[in-house]
């Protein structure tokens, strides 16, 4: 009995590996415990001074220009340089954005464009601070621990996103947007020392510069590859259509349950943490593509029933279930990249990856605000999910690859466990050397 426990807890094998996975653990912890702060005052601000669920929309389609160029920018530059470079500086100029909030918040009457501004910044500075952080993870972390570092990754998320939002929530509601802003500049300070004790993590020693040249290889590889092209489109529906975040707020007071609005926003990551917690097999497991789609499916079919109950408690229930969806196929996605995408590509590749799990919420966010305005939060988060399970059977059925996807046997997957790549388009094998991060030991630590 206590051997099936712990076979399905949590495999520690990165923890213990890897000295800066786990500086990189911690110090994202210390990130998003910040962030959830501002992610949850600013929509609210926009409210109190609007009232309008499309202006509080409207921040989506205010980040997406700046997410789609600086994410492809950023995984070109994530190539070239010094990654642990880049990630110090972004994290420092979001911190001066919290402190901008924090100005606009100290004044008599504050302004809502300040708002907007700050919002595009952070998408700018995030579409080119995620391929950097993203394609970090394959240099210090073994091969055959790739699928349990990104287990352990969403088990941090998963802890700052249900003790944040509810902390988020109350301190909003009681104490104000200034105490908010300000203990999210407090933890930016706190992650730029913390990135600064990272290893250097040189380029490749024949690293181009960032192009649009460079961009596009990465582009035709991606497009190239049925099953990372399924991992894209996949989460990308799901967000689309069933990313109802930004107007937790609308259905809060349609519920008659102000109190409940903080746990909203954490409900999804106590699913996600009750999947994390139990994730030791799939560390054990090889078909991470049924993990993306019956994971994505799952989001949008437990969206679709938080929206049509008018029960809190049910609701609270349904996000949590959808929270857990999302995990599963999260999983998925993460595993299937670091397994096979060739670290000369890595983040190009990492860019283009920043824009299918971050553009999709920025659209649904615009999506659920238009049409909450129109119908009223709960249709527009019940129809959403219901299209989002449509897309995703019909993505699953145009994309059989990525359906059959099997680390055993799949080509590129197998490369790369070996150190080899091939020529893009081609499935022979092309010996290259062995890469960074594949001899089982910290050679970034």
């Amino acid at each position: 009995m206590i051997s099936r426990l712990l076979a399905v807890l949590p495999d520690l094998a990165p923890w213990r590996s890897s000295r800066d996975f786990r500086l990189l653990w911690v110090q994202g912890l210390v990130t998003y415990l910040g962030s959830v702060m501002a992610l949850i005052a600013l929509p609210l601000q926009i409210k109190e001074l609007t009232g309008s669920p499309l202006a509080v929309g409207a921040m989506g389609a205010v980040e997406l220009v700046p997410l789609v160029v600086f994410g492809l920018y950023g995984g070109a530059l994530a190539d070239a340089v010094d990654r642990r470079k880049v990630i110090v500086l972004t994290e420092a100029g979001l911190g001066v954005l919290a402190l901008v909030l924090l100005a606009n918040a100290l004044l008599p009457h504050p302004m809502l464009w300040p708002l907007y501004l700050v919002a595009a910044g952070v998408a700018a500075l995030a579409g080119l601070q995620r391929p950097a952080l993203d394609s970090l993870l394959a240099r210090i972390v073994p091969h055959d621990q790739l699928a349990a570092a990104a287990a352990l990754n969403a088990l941090r998320w998963q802890a700052g996103a249900i003790a944040g939002p509810a902390l988020a929530g109350l301190v909003v509601a009681y104490a104000g947007n200034v105490p908010a802003y300000t203990t999210t500049a407090g933890c930016f300070l706190v992650s730029v020392l913390m990135c600064r004790l990272l290893s250097p993590v040189p380029p490749a020693e024949h690293a181009a510069r960032p192009s649009l040249r460079g961009i596009a290889e990465g582009a035709r590889y991606a497009w190239s590859r049925p099953v990372l092209l399924g991992t894209y489109t996949v989460d990308l529906a799901a967000m689309v259509f069933a990313f109802p975040n930004t107007i937790f707020p609308f259905l809060a007071d349609e519920l008659h349950a102000e109190w409940a609005l903080g746990l909203m926003y954490s409900a999804g990551a106590v699913g996600s943490l009750l999947l994390s917690l139990t994730s030791g097999w799939v560390s054990r497991s090889s078909r991470h593509g049924l993990l993306v789609v019956f994971g994505a499916a799952g989001w949008g079919l437990a969206m679709a029933a938080a929206g049509w109950t008018s029960n809190v408690w049910l609701v609270l229930v349904f996000l949590a279930l959808a929270g857990a969806g999302d995990m599963l196929s999260g999983l998925g996605r993460s595993t299937i990249w670091n397994q096979t995408i060739p670290d000369r590509l890595r983040g190009r590749l990492a860019g283009i990856e920043v824009l299918s799990y971050s553009v999709g919420p920025q659209l649904g966010q615009v999506r659920a605000g238009a049409m909450a305005g129109w119908t009223g939060a709960r249709p527009a988060i019940w129809s959403g999910g219901l299209a989002c399970v449509a897309a995703v059977g019909l993505l699953a059925a145009a994309l059989p690859g990525l359906v059959r996807y099997d680390a055993r046997t799949d080509p590129d997957a197998r490369r790369r466990a070996a150190g080899t790549t091939a020529p893009m388009g081609t499935e022979t094998t092309a010996p290259v050397g062995t890469e960074p991060g594949q001899e089982g030991v910290d050679v970034v630590g």
